[in-house]
């Protein structure tokens, strides 16, 4: 018999259930005979014991299916080793939950702050499994995150969209894409999507150099221009404050974001209309594309497979085109950022994208 608990923690995105349906669907295949045990609303769950029983039945039909049916929070890993409002010590609350339930290994899915928490429950002695799952593709010891390419898909066919009334109207569009702190997400879909310019925070950008682009776009001939932005770009300006200063600006801007910023300085520099977007939760909603399907399966998979080995402290990752297990401790802690002089990056450049740099 093998007691298997399961998570998702952070924010939502698509194929969580696909993931999870993997782990079970390959368990059952095998004949193991197995108890789970989801824990609702992510470590909170674990935390407070609020868990149910689930059964090869409560995965069916939902590979296609985008959230998660356990239910997600955010459970900020610089907080968990202070007490609760009540005083209740978080990381010893989620060991003795895990023990009470007698569980052989616990299977979480999460980005960056999940990996933490997760390699913290490592280093007290449990047995941990963990997914990749993140829109923002940060996530280190992995070449892929599900959830990625659903998201690129969305956010290039907002850019689709925004392409035909932005020439109609001979505007200039900024699309903001989110990503966090790095730019695959942005990128790729500013790829996928046409844009002219794409911002990005492992390049910071010079206002200048984007406006330059956007009057020779005009001098050749191009009426509209269309700028992909990400949710974390930064400017030069901006990259070389302290983070304390950088966050105090943050704090008394009367943008709501950069895309805001850059906007109102492009329409005062040039007199053209202006026109952001943001897509903002849709990149992160809907049913999981054919790609995150299989490839959150394949992960699940591989999962069961470790678990059936005994084989623990480990994330299932995806390095070379292959399915591989990285340590966790190798994870936990590290940020995947976009390289500047990356050859995707280059090759963007060869077809006439402009980074602003």
């Amino acid at each position: 018999m093998k007691r298997i608990g399961m998570l998702t923690s952070g924010g939502d995105c698509q194929a969580l259930n696909a993931a999870m349906r993997g782990v079970v669907k390959s368990l059952l295949y095998s004949n193991e005979e197995v108890e789970i045990y989801g824990f609702l609303e992510g470590y909170k769950g674990l935390i407070y014991g609020n868990f149910k029983m689930l059964t090869g039945a409560d995965f069916a039909g939902i590979l296609t299916k985008g959230g998660t049916i356990l239910g997600s929070s955010r459970t900020p890993f610089k907080t968990i080793k202070d007490p609760d409002e009540n005083g209740l010590d978080k990381v010893e609350a989620m060991k003795q939950n895990y023990y009470k339930l007698r569980l052989d290994v616990l299977v979480i899915l999460g980005g960056n702050g999940t990996h933490k928490t997760a390699n913290l429950l490592r280093e007290e002695g449990l047995n941990i499994i963990t997914l990749p799952k993140t829109i923002d593709n940060d996530l280190w010891g992995t070449d892929m995150t599900f959830g990625f390419q659903s998201a690129v898909d969305i956010a290039t066919n907002c850019i689709d969209c925004i392409h035909t009334t932005a020439a109609s109207h001979g505007r200039i569009f900024i699309v903001e894409v989110m990503g966090h702190k790095v730019g695959y997400l942005t990128l790729n879909a500013g790829m996928a999507g046409g844009a002219d310019i794409i911002l990005i925070p492992e390049i910071p950008y010079d206002i200048n150099k984007v406006i330059e682009a956007i009057e020779r776009r005009h001098r050749n001939g191009s009426q509209f221009t269309i700028i992909a932005v990400a949710e974390g770009a930064i400017s030069k300006e901006d990259a070389a404050l302290s983070k304390k200063d950088y966050k105090k600006k943050l704090e008394s801007s009367k943008y709501p974001s950069v895309s805001y910023e850059i906007a109102a300085q492009i329409q005062e520099r040039t007199g053209q209309e202006v026109r952001v977007t943001v897509p903002g939760h849709t990149q992160r909603g809907g049913s999981p594309c054919p790609y995150d399907r299989v490839f959150a399966s394949r992960l699940g998979a591989e999962a069961g497979e470790l678990i059936l080995a005994g084989e623990y402290g480990f994330m299932v990752g995806y390095k070379n085109r292959e399915i591989v297990k990285v340590p966790l401790e190798d994870v936990a802690g590290k940020l995947k950022m976009l390289e500047p002089d990356a050859s995707i990056i280059k090759e963007a450049k060869l077809l006439g994208i402009s980074f602003g740099d």
